[in-house]
């Protein structure tokens, strides 16, 4: 459909093979604008450099290719005033080629030559997406440099650690922040790798057979900013693995995030209290004056599922078509697009709450049982030559007795120690402090403040090489 089809298939850029007009059910499920609509700007920019590569290859004159990128810059300038509704075109590459042709009259008719949808559309998802995968890696730098900040704010803070959802030992609060900070490096290098994987030039590959004439695919690939140029033309119209890739890498900042939203809505809650989200970041209830709920973590956590639904979407698509192009691809961009929004809106909140989040150490310490500091005395055992299974059951028993008798581990008598296990002494009851048990872990990755304060660094630097060096490789600068 296009031009004055109205929708029938009368006037389409395929419309010649056909004598009857297209059957009124079929009429919306073969419309494409309103998801590829978006694309106009890619569109619009592989056209230029198809309209230039038509020149050098002597398949247009001059003037001809001068007269169609006078047109495609009218082009552009009506569809940046306000994309037109209500019209009949069947996709974004139909609506660009009929108003082209409303500005430049009948030489827009040669812009396609040599050149298929198959080929265009993958150019400007490429290029949309390579563009899009550099707005997401920024946005989940963003997180990161909010992670830095609390994380900062957090060394001289210690909060029970968790394993089970049970209290395990005692660590800097820093250290748990940190925690989430290094899986979104991770991320950062999936986003990269997809966006690599994206900047491979699909154009000039055509319907599956490659171009007839002699355009120059390495000069297409540099105007372009494509890294390489696709090897076999009949798998580069189908292959959108490096989509794949993309919305995988999407999937993993969506489940990094929902972890981190589900600690922030446990260390939130009025039965950990460890933790304010910002009043920017919550909502009241309906009903109950009295709440705060932490939706943006809700919100949060909830979306990855989505994400996830996403990449399934796509690899189910992919996984029994045939060679060549299929239409069943049309459904690949709704996919992406809606990732991409998701995680754009996401993210901005993710880096805003964590900014404002605000520790209550009071209740940190209400929080700190004796028991996180039970391997600190099986270690008090080792230390002394005890073998470490043999400390281990001791502090067990030793655990079981300040259960029974409802006394503190550090208040049991020294002799009931020594009844278990005759090594212990009265130096035992060095063991039983906070700061003491995360300086004891001085190992590199460990809780000690050198340990944590040289994670720090290391994590700044991370950020800033993203920031200043490794991203500009990503970009191929």
């Amino acid at each position: 459909m296009g031009g004055k089809g109205e929708g029938d298939g009368k006037g389409a850029l395929w419309g010649g093979r056909f004598e009857g007009g297209m059957a009124p059910a079929m009429v919306p499920l073969n419309l494409s604008l309103d998801v590829d609509g978006r694309l106009w700007r890619q569109d619009l920019e592989g056209s230029r450099a198809w309209a230039r590569a038509l020149g050098q290859a002597e398949v247009l004159t001059a003037d001809e290719v001068e007269a169609l990128l006078v047109g495609l810059d009218r082009v552009e300038a009506r569809l940046a005033e306000g994309f037109p509704s209500q019209v009949a075109d069947e996709d974004i590459h139909s609506l660009v080629e009929r108003l082209l042709g409303e500005e430049a009259g009948d030489v827009a008719g040669k812009l396609h030559t040599g050149r298929s949808r198959n080929d265009q559309v993958a150019t400007d998802m490429r290029l949309w997406g390579m563009e899009a995968l550099e707005g997401m890696s920024q946005g989940v730098q963003e997180v990161m440099a909010s992670l830095l900040e609390l994380a900062q704010r957090s060394v001289d803070l210690v909060i029970p650690g968790y394993t089970h959802l049970q209290q395990g030992q005692p660590v800097r609060a820093a250290h748990w922040v940190l925690s989430h900070y290094w899986p979104l490096t991770r991320d950062l290098e999936r986003l990269a790798q997809a966006r690599e994987a994206a900047a491979v030039l699909p154009l000039g590959c055509g319907a599956l057979a490659g171009c007839p004439f002699p355009v120059d695919r390495e000069v297409l690939r540099d105007e372009l900013g494509f890294h390489t140029v696709s090897e076999n033309s009949m798998d580069t119209v189908s292959d959108r693995d490096w989509m794949a890739d993309a919305l995988y890498a999407g999937a993993m900042v969506g489940s990094h995030l929902s972890r981190l939203g589900e600690d922030l809505i446990l260390f939130a809650s009025r039965e950990f209290g460890l933790l304010r989200i910002p009043d920017g970041f919550s909502t009241g209830s309906s009903l109950m004056p009295q709440k705060r709920n932490p939706d943006v973590a809700e919100l949060i956590r909830g979306k990855s599922g989505r994400f996830t639904g996403n990449l399934v979407s796509l690899l189910t698509i992919l996984k029994g078509l045939p060679t060549g192009y299929n239409r069943d691809l049309q459904e690949d961009k709704r996919l992406l697009f809606d990732t991409v929004d998701q995680l754009g809106l996401i993210l901005p909140a993710v880096a805003g709450t964590l900014r404002g989040a605000e520790w209550n150490p009071s209740r940190a310490n209400e929080l700190l049982s004796e028991e996180l500091l039970a391997t600190d005395l099986a270690d008090y055992l080792v230390r002394r030559g005890v073998p470490f299974r043999t400390s281990h059951e001791v502090v067990g028993r030793l655990v079981a007795l300040s259960e029974k008798e409802g006394v503190p581990l550090s208040q049991l008598p020294l002799e009931r120690y020594q009844a278990i296990h005759p090594t212990f002494d009265e130096s035992v009851r060095d063991v039983f402090r906070w700061e003491s048990s995360v300086e004891a872990r001085k190992a590199p990755g460990g809780t000690a403040r050198a340990a944590v304060e040289a994670q720090l660094a290391q994590a700044r630097e991370t950020l800033e090489a993203w920031k200043v060096g490794h991203r500009g490789n990503v970009a191929g600068d």
